[in-house]
Order: structure tokens, then C-alpha cells, then sequence
């Protein structure tokens, strides 16, 4: 057995056995406690004023955002980058881990490909408000019409289009693979009507040697299948920005940079919502300080991969001897975005050095304190990127200094309630952390008393 076997058994609790892990894991599932209602609560509160928000933008029209010509892309193609990148860490944790045969993905990695499903589900919802006529978003996508209407290939709205699409189904079928043991624990566990509805979804699982041999051969070839998604959906997205020859934007980094950085906050936000959840419902057992410190020490690699791309671009428009390209990162580091250039530096390449330090990374106010900076400091990465370079482009008399109004504000608590709403939901109807693959991790009940004494 290798040692990272070994070293993952000794993270779990050889005492459980297979019936106290299923009892424990499907409890929060029964009945409501009042924090669960307070944070459902909110997020409901959340979507009430976003949806005002939304409202006023579709009875009077794109015009009520905060945009100030020449920013037409301004809080929400921040947000859905925002979105896209955290949807990054699932696919990771989920399916690039498993096929390495990482052992500590197991606790955190049920909530992280659900993450992924609800992130990418609040990123859709920004093409459609781009749209202006949100009823009319059905035409982003290339249907045999009568009308002989043909989308704009060339327009990046398109290539999100393709991407979100590709992203949340190849995400939703993975995710509903792993989840068929679980269903059929949770039949196993209810009654009536609701057990027929998880028995409809565990299509017939019982746990059988030929059920178990396909199983695990369907999960394989989605994990290799989803794997090449890490690197292409946010490259995709990147390609909107470098495909442009706007200043600070056309640059052959942005696609290796783009896809760390979207690890770098999909684990973050991975430490910010298991954390809270696995005290909350006692999971120390199940999810612990070595799953996080696991997730803190990806954090610093593709942190520190992001650290060497803000060098990279900032030498490279140096070197490049172009005032324009040279101007536009001078203009961010002291112009008038500058308290948003030293936020994102602040979070995203000083404040997690923290982790470096072992007492830090095993530290859980220090990991989530520091997982909420990092999430913080991305947000403020892409606005960086966007508002930045549209807000000071070629022309000084198209000089302009943009702020979200309070709509796109509005806007943004709505993506956030959005993505909570869905994920508290989630909470309550499905397991979040996997049944079947913690009882891996334990040794194999034994038959017989007497095989206990030997």
C-alpha cells in the first residue's frame, strides 16, 4: 500500500463503522436548525433586492447600469469571469485528484463538484443580462430557425456561450455518477414518495461486484473526459480579453494565468464554505484540518503561479517599449484604480504568504480568514483587468472613470444570494460529502466475531 494510502487512513477515524459514516453524513438532511434557516434567510433577502435590480434593468433597459462610455464591460463580465473561475476548483478536486489517486480529495470534493454546478449556473445568468432583452437569450445559441438567423461567431459572447454550456454539462453528468451510491443510501434511509424519488435517481443501484466494476469505469472515463476542461473552459474566457487589441489585454499570458488564477480562487472558496459546514454539522471526522491544509498548499502554487504572471506582464509591457501598453499598467498601479491594483496584490500575493508557515495552514480562523481574502482580492483582479484598460484606452478625450452603480451592485448580491440559495438547498437534499468513497478509507468490516481475536 503506498503512503499516501497510509497517510489518508490515518486522517479518518478506524473506530467508524459503515453505518455510523451513512448515519452521520445524511443527518443534516433531517430537520431545519435555526443558523440553516438565518443563512436561507439571507440569501432570500439577496434575491429579492438583486431582483428588483433586474427588474429595473428590464423594464428601462441596459442604460440604468453604472456604464460610462467607452466601459461597456464593466461589474458584470467581472462577475462572470468571477463565476467561471470558481467553478475551476471542482472539476480539479473532483477529477483531476482522482485520476492521481489523491486521497485527502475525498471529504471536500462532493461540495466542490456541486460548487462547480451552482457557480457556473450563477455565471450564465451575465450573457443573458448582456443581452438586454434577457427573453431574447435564446438566440445566443445556434438552433435550426426559420428566420434564417445566424449567431455572430466572432463575437465573445458566443464563445461563452460554448463554454458555459460545455462546462455545466459535462460538470452536471460527473457529478450525478459519483452521487448514484449515495442516492441509493438515502432510499435506503426514507420513505414514500421520497424514497421512490431517490430510488428513481440511484437507477436501480444495489452494490453489486458487476454494478461497482461499471461504476468505477463510468467515473474514470468522465474524469479523464472533464479533466481537459480545467484548461479550456477559462482559457476560452480568457481569449475574450486577448483577442482584443485594447491595452493590458492582448497578451498571450492571459490563458495559463486565467486557469491558475481560477484554481487559485475555486479553492479558496472551497476552504470558505466547507470550513463553516463541517463544524457545523460535526464533520471533523469526515472533513478536517488535513483536507484543508491540503487546499491551502494548492493555494499557494497557483498563487504563486498568478505572483509570476502580474511580474511577467507588468516586465513584458516594460520591455515591450509601447506607451500605450507601459501606460496602462502604470495607470493601474497609480492611477485612479489604484486602491483596486494594491487590493488585488494585497490578497491574492502578500497576505496568503501566511500559509507558508505549517502553525498558519492548521490554523481554521487563519484558513478561512485567509480563504475570504483571496476571494476578495480575485473579484478585484478581473475588475483590475476590465475597468482598467476600457477606462483609459488609446484616446485621453475617452478618458473616463468608471464605478458600478447601485444596479450592478444590486446585480452582484444577486449572483452571490444566487449561489448560496443553491448550495443550501444542496445541503439539505443531497450528501455533501461522498458516503461510499469515505468507506474506503476504513477497514473492511469483519464477518465473524471470531476473526476480530485473530
Amino acid at each position: 500500500m503506498s503512503n499516501d494510502v497510509n497517510n489518508a487512513e490515518a486522517q479518518v477515524d478506524t473506530s467508524l463503522t459503515y453505518g455510523q459514516v451513512t448515519q452521520d453524513v445524511l443527518a443534516p438532511l433531517f430537520g431545519l436548525s435555526r443558523g440553516y434557516l438565518f443563512g436561507l434567510t439571507l440569501a432570500l433577502l439577496g434575491l429579492a433586492y438583486g431582483g428588483w435590480c433586474i427588474l429595473q434593468q428590464l423594464v428601462w433597459g441596459l442604460g440604468v447600469a453604472g456604464y460610462s462610455q467607452p466601459v461597456f464591460w464593466g461589474l458584470y463580465i467581472t462577475t462572470f469571469v468571477f463565476w467561471i473561475g470558481i467553478g475551476h476548483a471542482g472539476t480539479l478536486i473532483s477529477a483531476v485528484l482522482f485520476l492521481f489517486r489523491s486521497k485527502w480529495r475525498t471529504g471536500v470534493y462532493r461540495a466542490a463538484e456541486a460548487m462547480t454546478i451552482f457557480a457556473v449556473m450563477t455565471a450564465a445568468l451575465f450573457p443573458a443580462l448582456h443581452v438586454g432583452r434577457m427573453w431574447n437569450a435564446y438566440w445566443l445559441f445556434p438552433y435550426p430557425n426559420q428566420r434564417q438567423l445566424w449567431q455572430n461567431f466572432k463575437s465573445p459572447l458566443m464563445w461563452d456561450v460554448f463554454a458555459v454550456s460545455t462546462y455545466f454539462t459535462v460538470s452536471t453528468i460527473f457529478f450525478y455518477i459519483g452521487l448514484i451510491p449515495d442516492f441509493a443510501a438515502m432510499r435506503d434511509r426514507t420513505r414514500g414518495i421520497i424514497s421512490r424519488m431517490y430510488g428513481s435517481l440511484a437507477i436501480g443501484w444495489r452494490g453489486t461486484d458487476r454494478q461497482w466494476r461499471h461504476y468505477m469505469a463510468a467515473y474514470g472515463f468522465f474524469a479523464a473526459f472533464a479533466t481537459p476542461l480545467v484548461l479550456s473552459v477559462h482559457s476560452v474566457v480568457s481569449w475574450d480579453f486577448a483577442m482584443a487589441l485594447t491595452a493590458g489585454w492582448h497578451s498571450t499570458l492571459f490563458p495559463p494565468y486565467f486557469v491558475a488564477g481560477a484554481i487559485f480562487s475555486g479553492c479558496a472558496m472551497v476552504i470558505t464554505l466547507m470550513l463553516p459546514l463541517s463544524l457545523f454539522f460535526k464533520w471533523d471526522r469526515y472533513i478536517n484540518v488535513w483536507h484543508f491544509e491540503h487546499l491551502a498548499k494548492m493555494c499557494l502554487l497557483t498563487g504563486g503561479i498568478l505572483t509570476y504572471a502580474y511580474l511577467t506582464e507588468h516586465f513584458i509591457a516594460w520591455y515591450s517599449d509601447n506607451p500605450y501598453e507601459w501606460g496602462i499598467f502604470v495607470f493601474r498601479a497609480v492611477g485612479d484604480y489604484w486602491w483596486v491594483f494594491w487590493i488585488m496584490v494585497s490578497c491574492n500575493c502578500i497576505i496568503p504568504l501566511i500559509w507558508w508557515f505549517k502553525k498558519a495552514r492548521t490554523n481554521l480562523w487563519c484558513l478561512w480568514i485567509v480563504s475570504i481574502f483571496i476571494n476578495i482580492g480575485m473579484w478585484f483582479e478581473r475588475f483590475n483587468i476590465i475597468a482598467s484598460s476600457l477606462a483609459h484606452q488609446f484616446d485621453p478625450a475617452s478618458w473616463t472613470y468608471y464605478l458600478p452603480n447601485y444596479i450592478e451592485i444590486g446585480v452582484l448580491i444577486f449572483s452571490f444570494s444566487w449561489f448560496f440559495l443553491w448550495f443550501l438547498l444542496f445541503v439539505k437534499v443531497m450528501p455533501s460529502v461522498a458516503i461510499a468513497e469515505v468507506k474506503e478509507l476504513l477497514p473492511p468490516p469483519l464477518k465473524y466475531k471470531g476473526e476480530a481475536a485473530k
